[in-house]
């Protein structure tokens, strides 16, 4: 019977020790940054509970006012933060009240709930005072002031210029967009196409531009003279017998001549491609009336093979392009009407706030 009793008491022992171990374990603080305040000024009450980590703690849940007469205005969110290695948790959360009846105000206790038990911290207190008032010099006072009324600056109607401007140009996009889209009639294009010349027209011309220029007279510029001339004989090849005589050297191009010509005809120009190439390759520098003679029989070869009865001198033709507008481009322009007018609306509210703002 004695061992009964004996294990009784220590069995009540041991969960008296448990539970001062545990309240041991818990903290609840709670202050405030000052006891004293004039009607309307604010003062902040800070609440800290610290318990083990892991511990459900819920902390008081207040709605507009802590006590009747002071009135919370901001509750922070609550702020964690682990202590000992994280074997501890700290929550800190913060209270912006205010008072606008003057009286001492006590505090009650915050109640905490840790693991369901509940926990408080201490009784607070604070003191709301009226504004002092000198009620023995009362001429001291002065009436209420007329409104005032300022001239407005670049700065405070920028804002509102910027945003007409903006809005000015997203209704121009959108007029000019719905008309493109309104009007489904397929886009019409006149393009010019230059003509071709000739291929004697061009060779001529060229060889007539290198006879006049007299700086080949002057000597030393055999090569330059010889390069455009048979430049200019390449080309001619090239559009009138149809072989790339630009990339063949001397020896091709009188092979490719003697298909479509006799060799009298050809005859001078192959002596000038010659004569060309030992300018070019071995610093030949043939006499002056050699050039002469060589440009003359080089537009004499011309005038014999080119094309007979056709015109020298066309006119530039028109030609009509029609572009029918695609069921995706029309679906594009749908969807850019919709965004402009979105976007000129949510504009012109803007505005019009600005406008209320600053004219109100």
């Amino acid at each position: 019977m004695k061992n009964k009793i004996f294990l009784f008491f220590s069995i009540l022992a041991l969960v008296a020790f448990t539970n001062i171990t545990n309240a041991q374990n818990v903290t609840v603080n709670a202050e405030i940054d000052s006891c004293q305040r004039l009607i309307g000024e604010q003062a902040k009450i800070t609440l800290e509970v610290t318990a083990n980590t892991g511990s459900r703690i819920v902390l008081p849940n207040f709605t507009d006012e802590l006590v009747e007469g002071i009135e919370i205005v901001h509750k922070s969110r609550p702020d964690t933060m682990y202590l000992n290695d994280n074997k501890r948790i700290e929550i800190k959360e913060v209270y912006t009240v205010t008072s606008f009846d003057s009286s001492l105000y006590v505090i009650p206790p915050f109640e905490v709930l840790v693991d369901g038990d509940p926990y408080f911290s201490k009784e607070l207190a604070m003191a709301v005072y009226m504004v002092p008032v000198d009620t023995t010099n009362v001429d001291a006072f002065f009436g209420p002031k007329d409104i005032w009324r300022t001239n407005l600056s670049w700065t405070d109607i920028k804002d509102s210029f910027w945003m007409f401007i903006i809005l000015s140009l997203l209704v121009a996009a959108f007029a000019w967009v719905l008309i493109r889209y309104m009007n489904n009639k397929p886009i019409i294009r006149i393009v010019k196409i230059k003509p071709k010349l000739p291929a004697h027209v061009v060779a001529l011309k060229e060889m007539e531009r290198i006879k006049a220029d007299d700086k080949w007279r002057a000597g030393g510029l055999s090569k330059e003279y010889y390069t455009e001339l048979t430049d200019a004989i390449r080309e001619y090849l090239n559009d009138r017998f149809g072989f790339n005589a630009t990339e063949m050297t001397t020896g091709e191009i009188v092979d490719n001549l003697m298909r479509v010509s006799d060799k009298d005809t050809f005859k001078e120009l192959e002596e000038l491609l010659v004569m060309a190439d030992l300018v070019k390759f071995a610093k030949f520098e043939p006499a002056m009336n050699e050039n002469d003679r060589n440009i003359f029989n080089a537009i004499e070869f011309v005038n014999r093979t080119k094309v007979a009865e056709v015109d020298e001198n066309p006119q530039p033709t028109e030609k009509k392009i029609v572009n029918k507008r695609s069921k995706r481009e029309k679906r594009l322009l749908l969807l850019t009407v919709v965004a402009l007018a979105l976007l000129s609306v949510a504009m012109l509210i803007m505005l019009v706030r600005e406008l209320y703002y600053l004219l109100g």
